[in-house]
């Protein structure tokens, strides 16, 4: 995600959680995802494909309660999801703090890969024990960090997984906000994850569009990314503006944000990121960021389509195989006025 290695969200307290499960090896396969969904695949990878081709819609409407006798691999996300609703919703509906510091997660730990990787990704390696939250570009995400690990040894499930799920979820507490297609089954990281390969609030508009295409996104797919700021406040950029939204509305998943960018002179109360200035005039972007305008479901269906690449970066082969899709426990949309 553009931009969000310098912003923060509030630290939450919560006693430092220990205790893992035995970690499987995890190595991924260097290369992007069409690379390894080819010859005969499982239901769940023939989606994949199609999803991240455009034959099918990364949204899904699909939703269900969880059944009185559970015996499938999505049982315990039923649970998950009802801790997250309550964890992610402010009591004016919208989304809060918790839940952006999600969203930012999601992307931090599974944007640290590109298509030369030998490891990274989705792996969770950020909620472990790796030490990559004091990373500077993590600043910020130790309170989500923590609440997270509670989550996890509240009910068992993968680091990998809560991460990505913990930001699809979030995304959908978030009125309008789409309704991701959810995977699960991902192997827990064995190591840090690389270094140097999250974007900047002070870069280029044409190093940040070469950074998301050596990780196998187009700058359309960053255009429809970025738009995630819809949630987020930033802290560290400009101290002095500490708490500032990136949009008028970030307790909603809409398209202000890409208005709000596009001001001139910007609005007061509006914290403009650097980077998010100069993609919004890239003449590789311009065009698409002007779409999103006005255009909530153009909008939510490419961001979607983006992001279920992003929450499988350094999935194997093997891994891609055996995924299961839990979706369907994810709560409803939510409208807005």
């Amino acid at each position: 995600m553009v931009a969000i290695s310098k912003l923060a969200f509030p630290v939450f307290s919560l006693a430092l959680l220990t205790g893992a499960s035995p970690l499987e090896s995890r190595e991924a396969d260097p290369g992007v995802i069409e690379d390894f969904l080819k010859g005969t695949l499982t239901p769940v990878a023939q989606l994949i494909k199609d999803i991240v081709s455009g034959a099918k819609s990364a949204i899904s409407a699909e939703v269900d309660s969880k059944p009185s006798i559970c015996l499938t691999a999505c049982c315990k996300w039923y649970d998950v999801s009802k801790e997250l609703t309550t964890l992610f919703t402010g009591p004016d509906g919208q989304c809060n703090d918790n839940a952006r510091a999600a969203i930012r997660m999601g992307f931090h730990d599974a944007g640290s890969w590109d298509k030369s990787s030998s490891h990274g990704g989705a792996d969770g390696s950020l909620l472990m024990v790796f030490g990559e939250e004091n990373r500077p570009e993590n600043n910020g995400l130790q309170g989500i960090r923590l609440l997270l690990r509670g989550v996890k040894q509240k009910f068992g499930v993968g680091y990998a997984d809560l991460a990505q799920y913990a930001h699809n979820h979030a995304t959908i507490t978030c009125p309008k906000g789409p309704r991701v297609r959810t995977f699960v089954g991902r192997k827990d990281a064995t190591k840090a994850n690389p270094t140097g390969l999250l974007p900047d609030v002070h870069d280029s508009a044409d190093n940040l569009i070469a950074l998301f295409k050596n990780k196998g996104f187009s700058a359309h797919d960053l255009a429809a990314l970025v738009g995630a700021h819809a949630s987020a406040k930033q802290r560290f950029v400009e101290p002095a503006k500490a708490g500032f939204p990136l949009d008028t509305t970030p307790g909603i998943w809409d398209v202000e944000f890409y208005n709000d960018t596009l001001q001139e002179p910007p609005n007061p109360n509006v914290f403009v990121l650097p980077s998010d200035k100069v993609l919004s005039k890239h003449p590789e972007i311009k065009d698409e960021w002007l779409a999103f305008v006005g255009d909530q479901p153009h909008w939510n269906e490419d961001y979607a389509k983006a992001y279920v690449r992003m929450s499988l970066t350094g999935v194997s082969t093997l891994n891609l195989l055996s995924l299961t899709d839990c979706t369907r426990t994810l709560p409803k949309s939510k409208s807005w006025p």
